[in-house]
């Protein structure tokens, strides 16, 4: 590890577009109890960084700000307490989420339960891609809906970063999957494990996909009632953009039920889905790598909504 107090990170000093994103030099963090100081090789990127640069999402308090809560890298320094991982421990996780976690950097202090060893033959980049929609499609397809074999399932924006990942580990869990895509994306959700893929730019996807025991619900907003339309009496639509105050009597009118998912660091969880995706039974599409610098072009890129699987910075 470098004998310097300071790092480089990508910066932002005010809300505002992709082009406040800067790259400075900022005091190198110390980890306190039950932290590790991890070298970030590469930091993956999310819908949330972008809104909360816009000033739309996590709050910044005091700027200049680091954003970032996906990492992958090397454990180089382990606080009191943290005696989960050792110096020299390849990790990777979503860290610190909802606070700033800094996460777009050289070196970032995180919760060693937080993160999870990265095994043997998965690389930075895949890790640092896979942490928060991985925790995301997790928690909603094993813990909110509990798909088994045998059910039909939907998965709204396959193609995404957490559609993507919905769509895989709903097929190993057995079920027939349909998924919305456009066009241009239709083979890659095909090659995870839909049988089925809609265009929603162009079909009606409550035309097309019925009596489905399970939606996931990724896009959010006017789609919603949609949705719920392709779903049997009784069937659970799990969505990522929280709970509005129609959602009650749309639920009631369709006789459905709906969960909502609220992502959070779980380093455990990050241990059973590191195994599949060193195996390769679960894969993580990277869009695009850029250098730290990148960082303004990565969020340009996402903000257009058409990414296919993940955008990461490459740190290291």
């Amino acid at each position: 590890m470098t004998d310097s107090p300071t790092m480089h990170a990508a910066v932002i000093d005010a809300y505002g577009p992709p082009e406040v994103l800067r790259v400075a030099r900022v005091p190198r963090p110390e980890p306190g109890d039950g932290e590790v100081l991890v070298r970030v090789r590469a930091a993956g990127v999310n819908a949330i960084d972008w809104l909360s640069r816009a000033g739309h999402a996590v709050r910044v308090t005091r700027f200049p700000a680091v954003l970032g809560w996906d990492i992958a890298g090397t454990v180089v320094e382990a606080g009191p307490g943290a005696g989960r991982f050792a110096v020299g421990d390849r990790v990777f996780g979503t860290v610190g989420f909802p606070r700033l976690a800094g996460g777009y950097a050289e070196y970032v202090a995180a919760a060693a339960d937080d993160l999870a060893r990265i095994p043997d033959g998965l690389d930075d980049r895949t890790a640092a891609g896979a942490a928060m929609p991985a925790l995301t499609a997790w928690e909603s397809v094993h813990l909110h809906a509990d798909i088994a074999a045998g059910q039909r399932v939907l998965v709204h924006g396959g193609a995404g970063g957490v559609g993507h990942v919905a769509v895989q580990l709903a097929a190993l869990a057995g079920a027939e999957v349909s998924a919305t895509a456009s066009a241009h994306n239709h083979d890659f959700v095909t090659s995870l494990g839909a049988r089925q893929v809609v265009d929603y730019t162009k079909e009606r996807v409550e035309d097309l996909v019925k009596d489905v025991d399970v939606v996931i619900d990724t896009r959010g907003g006017p789609d919603f009632e949609q949705l719920l339309a392709t779903l049997r009496p009784g069937g659970l639509i799990v969505t990522l953009k929280g709970e509005r105050p129609d959602h009650t009597p749309l639920l009631r009118k369709h006789g459905v039920r709906a969960a909502y998912t609220y992502v959070a660091p779980d380093g455990t969880a990050l241990d059973r889905v590191a195994p599949l995706l060193a195996e390769g039974r679960l894969r993580i599409g990277i869009q695009q790598a850029l250098p730290l610098d990148g960082a303004a072009e990565a969020h340009r890129i996402g903000e257009t909504g058409h990414v296919r699987g993940r955008i990461v910075l490459d740190v290291g």
